[in-house]
């Protein structure tokens, strides 16, 4: 019996802010740094030196895919943060993708949607809080 050309769709497993992600050489483990869900500042404009958005996804056809991150103050114009290219061994397999972000400028408190989509479907609508 042949199987069908069955494309999975992404699962999102872990989505994560934080301020860094080590990977142990020896048994590859991730260690999660300083997790966080919101962004506290005393005036604005502020910027946030670096932070690190972590995500494990499932469920990826073998192959290779575009992941793109998009924020913004008004979630039906998002700005496009992070474009990246990556690879799928499986559907079975899951990959965690570490996207460091510098010098991120927020102009004022509020709620800031993101947007994250894998290979131009969206996979996650979520927001950042943004307060003084």
């Amino acid at each position: 019996m042949e199987r069908p050309n069955f494309k999975s769709k992404p699962q999102l497993l872990a989505w994560l802010l934080c301020d860094a992600v080590h990977i142990d050489p020896g048994s590859g483990k991730h260690t999660i740094l300083g997790v966080f869900s919101n962004i506290m500042a005393k005036h604005f404009p502020v910027v946030h030196p670096k932070m690190v958005w972590f995500m494990t996804l499932t469920d990826v056809s073998a192959g290779t895919h575009k992941m793109r991150i998009s924020m913004g103050v008004d979630p039906t114009q998002p700005k496009l943060l992070i474009e990246r290219t990556f690879e799928s061994q499986g559907p079975l397999v899951r990959i965690n993708l570490i996207s460091e972000i510098h010098n991120l400028s927020f102009q004022a408190p509020g709620e800031y949607s993101i947007l994250i989509e894998i290979d131009d479907e969206p996979l996650l609508a979520t927001s950042l809080t943004v307060a003084q």
